[in-house]
């Protein structure tokens, strides 16, 4: 059992370490991590035109 645990948490780790954006959820039945998700946002860089504040 300890080598599965091992194998779940290396899992998990990796899941953390290559995310930037987004969540990992652990999923967890009668004490045993049954499932993992990970979620992963894309961010773009917002650009708004300022010519609003911008005087000609």
């Amino acid at each position: 059992m300890a080598l599965l645990d091992q194998e779940r948490t290396k899992l998990i780790l990796e899941a953390l370490k290559n995310i930037e954006y987004g969540s990992v959820t652990i999923t967890i039945h009668d004490g045993a991590i049954t499932q993992i998700d990970k979620t992963e946002k894309t961010r773009f860089e917002s650009k708004r035109s300022t010519t609003k504040n911008q005087r000609v």
